[in-house]
């Protein structure tokens, strides 16, 4: 009976230290994924952010969209290969580019950016790969590319401002 008891603290005191040591080795691989929580950037409206200025809206009026400022005008862009690369982050905040920044968004068939286009620079505010697409951003001072992989596909978002006011322009490969 002692012998049997034996086992069995042995057996529970194995299968915790088997359990403890791959929680902890999942949880270490896990960390700094696309599991963590999104962090949220608000959104500039007219020099306000989205709090400040939904006290100023009313729910009778809507605000005013030229159909150009909701369906941006993509070109193809010849391959470029980043001379530098960073890990993706979130950048500046949007208010570091002055009231003049205007958010856009670029759909394409690997995924989404978003971009705050200001007058003389601009930040990415979200990357979303499709389902079955991979992304990678690079920044450097004049340029942000997104580029979105599936296999042998691959859709670049390439935002630029060196030589005038920021103009994103999108490629298939």
């Amino acid at each position: 009976m002692l012998r049997g008891f034996v086992h069995v603290l042995a057996w529970s005191l194995a299968t915790g230290a088997a359990v403890t040591l791959s929680w902890w080795g999942v949880h270490t691989v896990m960390t700094g994924t696309a599991y963590d929580p999104p962090r949220a950037l608000p959104i500039m409206v007219g020099g306000a952010t989205t709090q400040e200025a939904k006290a100023l809206a009313s729910s009778t009026s809507r605000p005013s969209t030229s159909p150009s400022a909701s369906k941006p005008t993509a070109s193809p862009r010849p391959s470029a290969t980043p001379a530098a690369s960073t890990s993706p982050s979130a950048g500046p905040s949007p208010s570091a580019l002055g009231p003049a920044g205007q958010v856009k968004s670029y759909d394409t068939a690997g995924g989404r950016a978003v971009f705050d286009l200001g007058t003389t620079s601009a930040t990415l505010v979200s990357a979303t790969p499709g389902s079955g697409w991979s992304m990678q951003v690079w920044k450097t001072e004049s340029w942000i590319r997104v580029e979105f992989t599936s296999g042998a596909d691959r859709v670049s978002v390439f935002c630029t401002w060196h030589d005038g006011p920021p103009r994103v322009e999108i490629g298939t490969y």
